[in-house]
């Protein structure tokens, strides 16, 4: 099924969930797979880590992800540095590192820039573009939490959260 018609199917109950995710560095943690059942669309914010976890995530969802720094490998050459990915009547502008983008997201006509590479979960609102990064789902680094982030868009507008899922450190395979 393509990602146009999950939306469009979404859409007739009334609301669009998607899950978005970063920096697994190859790691699915099953953590990470339960806080993603259920949504229609899952956005990688880049340093994926392996194309087996793509393939994990694909069986939840249709994905759209983009490449980080860490994926160097011959199949990350297929994913998109950047990616315009609509979402409902929002349009989000995916890369891996902020310190990338190279326009104006709102001059640009983007509601959201969805990023990740500095594991750190964020969700804040500047020339009223929403910036959010999931955080980091994957190996942990540093003392932060693993997490991911859920967008649900509804008639009532988006609704962004942050996942905490640090409580354990399972593994999927």
């Amino acid at each position: 099924m393509t990602r146009q018609r999950v939306v469009a199917r979404a859409l007739r109950i009334n609301c669009v969930r998607i899950g978005v995710i970063s920096d697994t560095h190859g790691l699915l943690r099953r953590e990470a797979v339960d806080a993603l059942q259920g949504v229609d669309l899952i956005i990688h914010a880049g340093d994926v880590g392996s194309p087996d976890l793509l393939d994990a995530l694909r069986r939840i969802a249709p994905v759209e992800a983009v490449r980080g720094n860490v994926d160097r490998a011959p199949w990350a050459t297929l994913l998109p540095a950047s990616a315009v990915v609509p979402l409902d009547s929002f349009t989000a502008y995916v890369l891996h590192d902020l310190a990338t983008l190279d326009l104006d997201p709102a001059a640009a006509g983007f509601d959201i820039v969805i990023f990740g590479h500095s594991h750190r979960a964020e969700i804040r609102t500047s020339n009223a573009v929403v910036y959010l990064n999931p955080g980091s789902a994957g190996p942990r680094r540093f003392s932060l939490p693993i997490t991911v982030a859920r967008i649900d868009i509804t008639s009532g507008g988006p609704r962004i959260r942050i996942v905490d899922l640090s409580a354990e450190d399972g593994r999927l395979t």
